[in-house]
């Protein structure tokens, strides 16, 4: 299935935190915090201006960014977790 994200907001899967500590302890599924980590699916055709212009997103399908722990709408697609929040709650995008 096919999602296009409408205006500003983007498509993504948070990244699986590790689940062991760098000291070898395993930490249960209920300890977890959300990843803040995720990869973009898909994202829209931009933000509607003032003006009436389209201003594109800087974020593309593919790049992996870094977002609040309570951003976006969470939603279930093909069994799989997705977020779906706007540009602007994108903290940064992780390079390298």
């Amino acid at each position: 299935m096919n999602i296009r994200p409408l205006h500003d907001r983007i498509l993504a899967q948070r990244l699986v935190e590790q689940a062991k500590t760098s000291g070898g302890l395993f930490i249960p599924d209920n300890a977890k915090e959300k990843p803040m980590e995720a990869l973009v699916i898909s994202v829209g055709s931009g933000k509607l201006l003032d003006n009436g212009t389209i201003q594109a997103l800087t974020v593309k399908a593919g790049d992996k960014i870094l977002i609040g722990k309570y951003s976006g709408s969470e939603v279930k697609l093909e069994g799989k977790d997705h977020i779906i929040l706007r540009e602007d709650d994108v903290l940064a995008v992780l390079e390298g």
